[in-house]
């Protein structure tokens, strides 16, 4: 017979599961504590959105409090004897940053995207750009799509300009990194530089063969290790797996008795609990959600979780027609989604502004002001900004601002 849990008991589980539950770092955050942060989260999605902060960055602010980014730059775009690359760039959930030692289990990913994830056609067509790309960062070490295109130009061809159309180049580069043959050695200014890969990572995880069946089985078995309590929907969700591939997956972990099926009230599908699952019998866990959080990217387990908090990102909304606002990050209070601030840092007058903050039904807003007064303080100051300012629109902002200055 399955296991049953309450609503209460999955949402205390899975914010526990996301790191949650553990007390943030008292002294400096450390590549330690980041190593084993990313082995729980096993993912931090990749956006060039940059409002307020890039989305990569936020899940570890949300979790370890002010850390110095630099720590997670070096992390993943740099390499040194005493500190070695412990990230790598690759579409692990979308385009994500993933260990390093994770990046043989999606293999089978790389050759589905031979040509590519998108503009499968162009890559095909352009086989002979492909060899001259790699040619080209092999000669010119960590480049640009611009900087290899113009290499490309440079080189003499027996006629003025190039032979292919010049967005080709684009096109042609991301589908060899989509395939392996490149990754990302650095950003500058987010750019990606492409240099191949068995120059970036380690000769042994580049050599490592992982069939599919059992890689897919390890990555549903991380995927409910992050989750901690989830429908099969969610587990595919986390890495961009099929159905075809997840369910002998579950299948061969309940087994093996690495995940136990359990049934979870309100819930309409059959959930897993990883083995081992401590139940929280408290709510805890207060931080800022950036709208890319491992904990809420999938909108449907949110409302499944939060009690019907529905989310969406407005970004392509026109503005008229926005609900909450532009880049809006839900506010996790003592486990429960309580709030939405729409936040961005005015980096020239040095203020993080609040241009509108929300509180959700049934929520008191004076229970909620305080802490989130708390957190965008902390948020302002890590990104070295001296002021909050918070703007007119929604039901907590003049709470909020009563609580900034109190």
């Amino acid at each position: 017979m399955a296991i049953r849990l309450t609503a209460a008991q999955a949402r205390r589980v899975a914010v526990a599961a996301q790191g949650f539950h553990e007390p943030k770092p008292t002294g400096v955050v450390s590549r330690a504590h980041l190593k084993r942060l990313i082995a729980r989260l096993q993912v931090l999605q990749l956006d060039s959105v940059s409002v307020s902060v890039r989305a990569h960055y936020a899940p570890v602010f949300s979790r370890l409090g002010p850390y110095d980014r630099d720590i997670l730059d070096r992390a993943a775009w740099s390499h040194s004897t005493r500190s070695p690359r412990l990230l790598v760039e690759y579409w692990a959930h979308e385009a994500a940053l993933m260990a390093v030692d994770d990046w043989p289990l999606l293999r089978w990913r790389m050759r589905e995207y031979a040509h590519g994830r998108w503009g499968t056609e162009i890559v095909k067509k352009n086989t002979k750009l492909a060899d001259d790309i790699v040619a080209a960062v092999g000669e010119l070490g960590p480049a640009t799509a611009g900087q290899i295109e113009a290499y490309l130009e440079s080189e003499p061809r027996g006629r003025k300009g190039p032979w292919w159309d010049r967005s080709d180049t684009k096109w042609v580069a991301e589908a060899l990194w989509s395939s392996g043959v490149l990754t990302t050695a650095t950003r500058v200014g987010f750019a990606r530089h492409y240099d191949l890969t068995e120059r970036v990572l380690p000769a042994d995880v580049v050599d490592r063969q992982v069939g599919e069946a059992e890689a897919i089985r390890e990555l549903t078995l991380r995927a409910a290790t992050a989750l901690g309590v989830a429908t099969e929907a969610d587990l595919r969700d986390y890495f961009r797996l099929g159905a075809r591939q997840v369910k002998p997956a579950i299948a061969d972990l309940l087994a093996a008795g690495d995940i136990e099926q359990v049934d979870v009230d309100g819930w309409s599908a059959p959930a897993y609990l990883r083995a081992g699952q401590t139940i929280p019998r408290r709510d805890r866990g207060t931080a800022l959600l950036c709208p890319f959080d491992p904990l809420i990217f999938f909108r449907p387990r949110v409302e499944r979780l939060f009690g019907g908090f529905h989310y969406r990102i407005e970004i392509y909304t026109p503005q008229p027609k926005r609900q909450f606002g532009y880049y809006v990050w839900p506010f996790l209070l003592d486990g429960h989604l309580v709030g939405r601030v729409d936040l961005k840092a005015d980096r020239a007058a040095g203020a993080l502004q609040v241009i509108g903050a929300f509180t959700e039904s049934g929520r008191d807003p004076v229970q909620v002001a305080g802490p989130l007064a708390a957190q965008l303080q902390s948020m302002a100051g890590w990104l070295g900004l001296t002021d909050v300012v918070v703007g007119q629109r929604g039901d907590l902002v003049a709470h909020l601002g009563a609580a900034l200055v109190s």
